[in-house]
């Protein structure tokens, strides 16, 4: 008799690898339409900047923070470089990028410091500043959106071609950019000593600052990486788009916050995984563009991400629970 004991994953990026060919399998034989090159690019072109978004937020969950502001931070800094062209023609595509890294890292570590200077949940903070963001970015541009941004941004580039049963094929540069970064993060986390620092201070704060890590600047940068993935993913989105509506990118951090937790990240900190990050991004996609090729309505997509979440959540609790009782009962 077969032992399918060896197929029971040892971790929960293994389980998630289950859950994604499980929908995949699913989909497939639900839709002709789902399992087709040209859908799975398409899926992992729109689901990129999320990507970018998750790898940031993954960063500050593993240090024990949250943080939900990165959208209306994206937002303000996509306004912020089309107006620096508009109003003043200015089209230096590099500066342009520096210039949007440097205010999204800002905003991160503003969120930082009010979080360690006051000790306030970082929720709170975040929310907050959020609401304060999305909210001076409406008023001052009143909703209008930008139309008129220079070539560097919005003409789209082929990158990476390839041919597939005589079809041709790219993957675009929003994908490619995820998957860079995606392996910086990797690096930072996995094989420098600043990576094991913040999954030492998501572990036990109090402990990493016995053994002398200064659990400030580690917040600090946390939360700045996550300001320039914010700042990064804005200007992907304006790629794929080719325009900077105001409100385009604020509603939707559901999906990335579901992507990080589902992907293996505790929000209690000190867990996770870049590739299960990734894992998390992409079962998001699959549902909701499986389940919109299959007829369902958006609303109860919206139902199925959140019930994701709450399981995921409740799993994650119960894990640590178990790990930290130490009754004799």
């Amino acid at each position: 008799m077969p032992d399918f004991s060896r197929l029971r994953p040892s971790s929960s990026q293994g389980w998630l690898a289950w859950v994604l060919l499980a929908f995949i399998v699913f989909f497939s034989a639900a839709s002709d339409q789902f399992l087709t090159v040209q859908n799975l690019l398409d899926l992992a072109e729109s689901y990129a900047v999320t990507g970018i978004f998750a790898l940031g937020l993954f960063v500050v969950l593993v240090t024990g923070g949250i943080d939900i502001s990165f959208a209306a931070v994206a937002s303000v800094v996509q306004y912020l470089i089309a107006s620096l062209f508009v109003q003043f023609q200015f089209d230096n595509a590099l500066l342009s990028i520096l210039l949007a890294v440097v205010c999204g890292t800002l905003f991160g570590v503003i969120n930082a410091l009010l979080i360690t200077s006051l000790r306030v949940v970082s929720i709170i903070i975040t929310i907050s500043m959020q609401s304060l963001l999305f909210g001076l970015l409406m008023w001052v541009t009143g909703g209008k959106s930008l139309y008129s941004l220079p070539d560097w941004w919005i003409t789209l580039r082929s990158v990476l071609p390839f041919s597939w049963q005589g079809n041709s094929f790219q993957i675009g540069l929003p994908l490619v950019t995820m998957l860079v970064i995606a392996g910086l993060t990797a690096l930072l986390l996995n094989k420098t000593n600043l990576g094991r620092q913040l999954y030492a201070v998501g572990g036990d704060a109090e402990s990493a600052r016995r053994i002398g890590i200064r659990v400030g600047l580690i917040h600090i940068f946390a939360y700045g990486w996550l300001g320039a993935m914010a700042a990064i993913g804005g200007l992907v989105q304006v790629y794929r788009m080719g325009e900077v509506v105001p409100n385009a990118l604020v509603g939707g951090e559901l999906d990335v916050l579901a992507a990080t937790v589902l992907g293996g990240a505790s929000l209690m900190g000190g867990k996770g995984t870049v590739s299960g990050t990734l894992m998390g991004v992409f079962l998001i996609a699959i549902l909701k563009n499986g389940l919109n090729l299959i007829g369902v309505s958006n609303y109860f997509m919206n139902i199925v991400v959140g019930g994701v979440i709450m399981v995921a959540i409740a799993v994650t609790h119960y894990k640590k629970r178990k790990e930290t009782d130490v009754s004799f009962v």
